[in-house]
């Protein structure tokens, strides 16, 4: 190997270390942006769904929370219950309704569309979806606070 060769061989290695590199720091930067974006939509949320005072914490209703069958099947809407679907049945509350379900006895919360009437027990204010009541925790009946996030105009 001759002194010319080993000098191209070292810069062909040196340009893909180089290459290399530049991919790593796009890679890295990229992941940076999309940590921002997350922090961004995650602050937004807090935000935008938290209570801004005293006043505002308040819930639109408090009750017992109970879960849909396993299921689908048809609902006062027209659509279908899907279990995958975040959804809720409410005796009041146009459909197409967004609402913010507190879980009281592990404050985890679910945003659920209402799509349905029900529940027609006394007592129960709301019937869950399963991926809802899963993401909710809940498996019986459980203490929950709604609060309306949009009503739809439909």
């Amino acid at each position: 190997m001759g002194g010319e060769e080993v000098g191209e061989e070292i810069g062909e290695e040196a340009g893909s270390r180089r290459a290399a590199y530049r991919y790593l720091g796009i890679c890295v930067l990229t992941m940076m942006i999309s940590k921002s974006n997350l922090l961004i939509v995650a602050f937004l949320q807090v935000t935008l769904l938290g209570p801004t005072s005293a006043a505002d914490s308040k819930s639109d209703e408090c009750g017992l929370a109970s879960v849909y069958s396993t299921h689908s099947e048809a609902t006062a809407s027209a659509e279908d219950t899907q279990p995958e679907n975040f959804t809720a049945a409410h005796r009041s509350l146009p459909f197409g309704t967004l609402v913010h379900v507190d879980n009281q006895k592990n404050g985890r919360s679910a945003i659920v569309r209402i799509t349905d009437r029900g529940p027609f027990t006394s007592g129960r204010i709301i019937d869950l979806s399963q991926v809802a009541a899963r993401e909710l925790r809940i498996s019986g009946l459980t203490q929950v606070c709604l609060n309306i996030l949009s009503i739809s105009e439909n």
